[in-house]
């Protein structure tokens, strides 16, 4: 069953910034754009697992902090001559609350 599950604020996260948190399905990172945007997707570069994290943030992509690669935040693909994709997770705001759709109901920040 899925759920929309408040994940945290979107005043947690700095503009260009992201944060982790623990799923059942794994850590996730929730990034924040210059314009206050915010995706959802796995925390691992589909390259060779780099925190994407710790990555640059960019538009809406993220550039992997180990080899540069650089991923689409709004569909987790790998642009460029790149391959390779990560999850993503359907996010919404709830005024100033984030929501995640998940497959369970816990959920922990870390």
């Amino acid at each position: 069953m899925s759920n929309w599950i408040t994940i945290g604020s979107i005043n947690d996260i700095p503009r260009r910034g992201a944060r982790c948190v623990m799923t059942p399905q794994g850590k996730i990172a929730v990034f924040r754009t210059m314009e206050d945007q915010v995706f959802a997707i796995d925390d691992h570069c589909p390259h060779k697992g780099g925190p994407l994290s710790q990555g640059i943030v960019h538009g809406a992509s993220v550039t992997c902090p180990l080899h540069n690669w650089v991923i689409s935040l709004e569909t987790g693909k790998a642009l460029g001559a790149d391959e390779g994709s990560v999850r993503t997770i359907p996010l919404k705001l709830d005024g100033t609350s984030i929501l995640a759709h998940l497959e369970t109901t816990a959920v922990a920040a870390e």
